[in-house]
């Protein structure tokens, strides 16, 4: 038969090397199309791609049978086949280089003669096993970091011990040291770092203080939220005798306090940021520093690195300074008491907060009629018991007080990025840290218009007019059922912000020049720019700008890092407290679309969850992945991002 005659076929081609017999049954050419390094990102179980990271190159389709024990993360070498129906190559892992990552956290399982531990992480779809000896004391339920011992050559799950048992599943320990293992957050401080922070003289000396501009007699106070200890900006006002004011923006002096090559300096780079898990923050700084000898306290001398502005009544700034200071607040607000006193006119310190408010708008205004991106996307925050149980979701609403200081910050981190900038004529810049935002991918901008246009909605393309039609398009939506699907939808169109020691400028902000000063308790690009700045107004040469980029690097890559854990940390309280609402009926609309089902976010609490098509009964859904909906084969009926649903939890 034809069959018979196919398969003596290819057993011959397979005896002369032509094509190569899979585990699945299938067959492949073996000629190849060059080898590719990447990264494996496996999407699911059937497949992977491997990203190669290059411009202009498409990502590697691998099937889940041929990554040769590579897992998600791993960067591998990957042989290349020509040919492939679909809009990526095809390849097979043929080396792995280096492995993601050798620790994981997940769950305990025993059986009678050995353990295994199912990861937590989704992109993982292989349990680990363990011989009871590497068990170190885990049983059934644990929730566990453990480490992999041997990675198998072929179809064999690795072998892994216990590192750390992190309580029992579903705990709220547990699991919050579980997201912290699995982002590899430090747990606690070294004690050397410890010991140098314990030995920081709390004084200020006099020689200090004549070192700096002193604005402990002027009125300065800080803004923040109602939980935050490490206050590490402050404004000052004072109303000067030809009617303009002098607004201070001050800023905790951490590098005055953290010298370079000491142990809490390297501890500080390493961490890069702080975390803001829901019910904790994995912190930068030891407590000491962030929370007492850097945070602005009121009522307490503090030493600060400012930009200082001569401004008038119309928000024109007629002069500028940057340096050290030494402040004494005079007061602490929390964001909700600014308000108040912005909103009734009255309260402590009422007219200089109507003058800075105002000012706030005319800056504000100005930014968004250069081109700044207004992305005004929902945030939710949790209201907690003692336990760490959610008692409820609630949206964060930002109101003036929050925009006054965020307009102060920015126009604080733009002009010391302008200042460093153009210190130096020519081509030849002093190296410095910036914070830049490239313009939006033009692929990933034309299907989000198309998206919107399904809407009713048109946006223009053009690079010159692209911000000012997507700020058209967030004022239109505003209140409208599709606002939060397509706020989210635009935000995912647009690059990613960066460090860099390339001054591009900041796509989202409209701004030429742009860095990061003003957050150093809990941000090691800014203590970057702080010594920067310093250096460069001591009149010292510009640095190894090498060094300073691998240093952006590394601070990006923490920075995502640290979004990744605060989201999971986030998706599980959002889990937790949804999981109290078992068969009850809420209101959602649709904020994604796959080939498994589609996800819902609920109204109330914004919390996120998936509809699989499994269980979607009433038709067979198929995935129309250019149009972000799902269509029934037989009734035709279609769910597409953005519309209203009623789900049951």
């Amino acid at each position: 038969s034809l069959i018979e005659d196919l398969f003596k076929l290819l057993d011959v081609l397979v005896d002369e090397g032509v094509v190569t017999q899979l585990s699945n049954g299938h067959f492949k050419s073996t000629k190849r199309g060059g080898t590719i390094t990447g990264v494996v990102d496996h999407v699911n179980p059937r497949f992977a791609y491997v990203t190669t990271g290059v411009e202009g190159k498409k990502d590697i389709y691998v099937r889940s049978t041929d990554l040769a024990t590579a897992i998600h993360g791993d960067t591998v070498e990957v042989e290349v086949y020509n040919k492939r129906s679909g809009e990526n190559p095809e390849g097979r892992v043929s080396n792995i280089i280096k492995r993601g990552r050798n620790r994981f956290v997940g769950r305990i399982e025993l059986s009678r003669n050995f353990g295994f531990v199912v990861p937590d992480f989704k992109k993982i779809y292989q349990d680990f096993f363990i011989y009871p000896e590497n068990l170190n004391g885990a049983t059934t339920n644990d929730k566990v970091l453990f480490e992999v011992v041997k990675w198998p050559s072929r179809d064999k799950s690795p072998e892994a011990k216990v590192v750390e048992i992190l309580g029992k599943t579903g705990e709220n320990e547990a699991e919050i040291h579980s997201i912290m293992a699995e982002f590899e957050l430090p747990f606690r401080f070294p004690e050397n770092v410890l010991q140098e922070s314990e030995k920081i003289s709390e004084g200020i000396t006099p020689e200090e203080i004549k070192k700096r501009w002193d604005f402990r007699e002027v009125l300065t106070f800080t803004i923040d939220p109602e939980d935050a200890k490490d206050f590490d900006d402050a404004i000052s006002f004072r109303k000067l005798e030809t009617g303009n004011y002098e607004i201070g923006v001050h800023i905790a002096d951490v590098t005055h306090y953290v010298q370079p090559g000491t142990a809490l300096d390297e501890d500080a780079f390493d961490r890069a940021t702080s975390v803001y898990l829901v019910d904790r923050t994995v912190p930068m700084l030891p407590e000491r520093l962030s929370n007492a000898l850097c945070s602005l306290r009121p009522h307490e001398d503090k030493l600060t690195f400012a930009a200082v502005f001569e401004m008038d009544n119309k928000g024109k700034i007629h002069k500028e300074w940057f340096g050290r200071t030494v402040i004494h607040s005079n007061h602490r607000f929390t964001y909700e008491q600014a308000q108040e006193v912005i909103e009734t006119g009255t309260g402590t310190f009422a007219e200089e907060l109507k003058i800075l408010n105002q000012l706030h708008h005319i800056l504000r205004k100005e930014r968004f009629k250069k081109g700044a991106v207004n992305f005004e996307t929902t945030e939710v925050k949790f209201k907690l018991d003692e336990r760490g149980k959610p008692l409820a979701v609630v949206p964060k609403i930002r109101k003036d007080a929050h925009k006054l200081i965020e307009e102060f910050m920015l126009l604080a981190n733009r002009a010391v990025a302008t200042y460093v900038f153009k210190m130096k004529k020519g081509e030849e810049k002093n190296t410095f840290v910036y914070r830049t935002h490239d313009l939006p991918d033009q692929e990933r901008v034309e299907d989000f218009a198309r998206f919107a246009k399904q809407f009713g909605h048109t946006l223009q393309l053009e690079s010159a007019s692209i911000s000012r039609s997507l700020n058209k398009l967030m004022d239109t939506i505003e209140g409208k059922p599709e606002q939060n699907v397509l706020q989210s939808l635009a935000v995912r169109a647009m690059a990613k912000a960066k460090y860099t020691t390339d001054a591009k400028g900041h796509f989202g902000l409209a701004f030429d020049h742009y860095t990061h000063f003003t957050s150093p308790i809990r941000r090691y690009p800014d203590m970057m720019v702080h010594r920067l700045l310093q250096h460069y107004l001591d009149k010292g040469k510009s640095v190894n700008k090498k060094q300073y980029e691998d240093k952006c690097v590394h601070s990006s890559e923490r920075e995502k890092r640290a979004a990744d854990a605060e989201r999971a940390s986030i998706k599980y309280k959002q889990v937790e407290f949804m999981s109290l609402a078992e068969n009850k009926i809420y209101d959602g609309i649709i904020s994604g679309v796959t080939d498994f089902g589609v996800f819902v976010e609920i109204v109330e609490t914004k919390c996120e969850g998936m509809v699989r098509m499994a269980d979607m009964k009433d038709d067979y859904y198929e995935f129309d992945e250019k149009n972000y909906r799902v269509i029934g084969r037989r009734r035709k009926k279609i769910y597409r991002l953005g519309d209203k649903v009623q789900v049951r939890i």
